[in-house]
């Protein structure tokens, strides 16, 4: 409570003597307030209040006592006052002998005085406030000047304007504490009364949130601050074109803006996409498509056209070399961490080092090569990532298309081979997709990160493999650090395959880490102090932890297979780690591919599940191979014993079951 009773604001009074008000000049008040105030608290808004002072004059008298040297006084009373006044002088705004109104009050009576106006003031409710500044806008003053008598910025002075602009109910119920203020701010980024209350008071409780009522409010318009066209496109350019937007003057520059007119980004994002769709029919596609908003699920309707991987030429591998090397020697720098670099500095790295990773793109992506029969069928499409950037999805092959180029792939062979027999099929080589792969290789990751751990021996000559290509065999010195070597656990397997943190060998790594971290001090100093006392076994046991989980075998290609000779050193074998699913694998894969595994591990199934829709096709498989030994390409490397597959017409059940699919069609319709 901040207010007194009757009785004791009497009983103050009463004990007060008559008052006693003088102009006091500033230099005569001591900077330091009494002892005698009540108030402790740090004062705030100091330049603030200077400001306002400036502007409209002290509008409060100080309390002061005289002090023990009968020169100066102290103030009991007014302590924010005295320092923004002490503030004007410092900046020569006002005189050092400014004269200030201040009431002298016995000595006796100070802490009373003092007391007495803390307990006497109460501070106008912020709704208040915000129709007292809505109030004088109305009377002509204008928003700069409002804002510079209280010496706050025009914006303050707005979202005060805005939040006077809500609802009067709302308001109200603010008052009385049923809305907060979160929650006004949140309303207030519109001016539709109807719709403010309809958005608070027919939600439930736990909807209303200011998130929720936010979202509620902007549903029909487009967030620019997350919204992958936004981003492409641009504010500005938007702006520019004439495009309606909404600002929410509560959140920051960079969020806060909702775009009105959907249509025209979609047509300002097309314009952007049309010059890059032309580059790409210049590569020979049959067709290019513009889809600025292409989803996964409709990508996923199209077949994916193989290819070919070209060896680089002896400039493309000089270049490769040297960018790779210049990127290793940035992020060098970036983990050493004797060397404390300032934040403009990591910034100009990260850019660099993202600079020379788009470089490195650029020439894989000229590795990559289609076949002329590919570009005479397959298209591509031209679309927007989730962060705004331009992606091309090429090599995308329609139903008919895809028969189009099995056949002639079919015929090419059979010409190849001098006429084999008719109906004897070569085995079809269909790959996976990068999202697959990079999902299987974070479970072999994992896998692999398990074994490490297990093999101290295994660890220490990765250590030392590490050490000798970068400072004996290729002679690369790092500056700044007798030991550079960056330690970079990989915890983000999950952003792969979200599944990884169950698997048991994730789940083993975690608890051995945890064991070991709940028995290391934290201090470097006592760390290395009770390493020094380990034995050469515990530490190594120590050592192969840390390997394992620095270990990072991730690819997006099925042919890939990193960190190999680890995995044979460590004898992994994916069997003890990695169990085939319907949605760890066969969801992700083509009917095709599906029934190729069905043809290792069940091939008397084939012909039946070839009729089935691809969930049920999924489903079936996954039951089927239980218990079975069959593992995915990716997991038959150097790794694991190769599983031969039969040859049989694995492209003809694909067409039977595709037929399938086209007779449920027409029989449903």
């Amino acid at each position: 409570m901040n207010t007194a009773t009757l009785e004791e604001t009497q009983a103050l009074q009463a004990a007060m003597p008559a008052q006693d008000m003088r102009l006091v000049p500033l230099t005569q008040l001591r900077s330091r307030p009494s002892k005698r105030n009540v108030r402790k608290s740090r004062r705030t808004s100091i330049p603030e209040l200077a400001a306002s002072i400036l502007r409209v004059g002290l509008l409060q008298n100080l309390t002061v006592v005289v002090s023990v040297d009968g020169q100066h006084y102290e103030v009991v009373a007014g302590g924010r006052r005295l320092a923004a006044l002490k503030l004007l002088a410092k900046r020569r705004r006002i005189a050092q002998d400014y004269q200030v109104p201040c009431l002298l009050v016995a000595d006796a009576s100070a802490r009373t005085a003092s007391l007495t106006e803390n307990v006497q003031r109460e501070a106008m409710h912020p709704a208040d406030q915000f129709e007292a500044f809505a109030a004088l806008v109305a009377e002509g003053r204008p928003v700069e000047d409002i804002a510079a008598d209280f010496g706050v910025t025009p914006l303050v002075v707005q979202r005060r304007l805005k939040l006077a602009n809500v609802s009067p109910r709302l308001l109200e119920d603010y008052r009385a504490d049923a809305v907060t203020l979160d929650q006004l701010m949140a309303l207030a980024i519109t001016d539709d009364h109807a719709a403010q209350e309809a958005a608070f008071y027919d939600a439930p409780q736990w909807q209303r949130s200011p998130q929720a009522l936010r979202e509620h409010l902007t549903h029909e318009e487009i967030d620019a601050s997350r919204d992958a066209l936004a981003r492409l496109v641009g504010i500005e350019t938007y702006e520019l074109a004439g495009g309606g937007m909404r600002r929410d003057l509560f959140s920051d520059q960079q969020q806060g803006v909702y775009l009105t007119d959907a249509a025209l980004l979609d047509t300002l994002a097309r314009g952007k996409l049309a010059a890059v769709a032309d580059s790409i029919r210049a590569e020979g596609w049959r067709w290019v498509e513009v889809a600025p908003r292409a989803t996964h699920a409709e990508l996923h309707a199209f077949q994916r056209a193989r290819r070919t991987r070209r060896d680089p030429n002896k400039t493309e591998a000089k270049r490769i070399a040297k960018l790779e090397a210049r990127q290793h020697e940035l992020q060098d720098r970036l983990d050493d961490d004797d060397t404390d670099l300032p934040d403009e500095e990591v910034q100009a790295l990260h850019e660099e080092i993202d600079q020379l990773g788009n470089e490195l793109e650029a020439i894989d992506q000229g590795l990559t090569l289609y076949a002329p029969d590919v570009l005479a069928l397959g298209g591509a499409v031209v679309s927007v990532d989730h962060m705004g950037g331009v992606v091309v999805h090429r090599g995308l092959l329609r139903e008919e298309q895809a028969k189009a180029l099995r056949a002639q792939e079919r015929r090419e062979a059979g010409d190849m081979d001098g006429g084999a027999e008719e109906g004897v099929q070569q085995p079809v080589k269909s790959g996976i997709s990068e999202k697959l792969a990079k999902l299987l290789s974070a479970h072999r990751t994992a896998a692999l990160q398990a074994e490490v751990a297990r093999h101290p021996h295994i660890a220490l000559v990765a250590v030392v493999h590490r050490l000798a290509l970068r400072v004996v065999v290729d002679a690369y010195r790092s500056e700044g650090s007798p030991v550079n070597i960056s330690a970079s656990p990989q915890d983000g397997l999950d952003a792969h395959a979200p599944d990884v943190a169950q698997s048991r060998a994730a789940i083993g790594i975690r608890e051995v880490r945890q064991a070991w971290a709940d028995r290391l001090p934290q201090d470097p100093e006592a760390l290395f102090t009770e390493l020094l006392a380990f034995a050469q076994p515990e530490l190594l046991s120590l050592l192969a932890v840390c390997v394992a989980v620095t270990v990072n075998a991730v690819t997006s290609r099925e042919s890939d297979t990193p960190a190999a000779l680890l995995a044979q050193a460590v004898g992994l074998t994916m069997h003890d780690w990695w169990t085939p699913t319907a949605a760890g694998y066969f969801e992700h894969v083509s009917k095709a591919k599906t029934l190729e595994a069905v043809q290792v591990f069940a091939p008397e199934q084939v012909n039946r599940l070839a009729k089935l829709k691809k969930a049920e096709l999924a489903n079936e498989a996954e039951r089927l191979v239980t218990g079975t030994e069959w593992l995915p390409v990716m997991f038959r490397g150097v790794d694991a014993p190769v599983t031969e597959v039969p040859v049989v017409s694995v492209a003809e059940a694909e067409d039977a079951a595709a037929d399938a699919d086209h007779e449920e069609e027409h029989a449903l319709a």
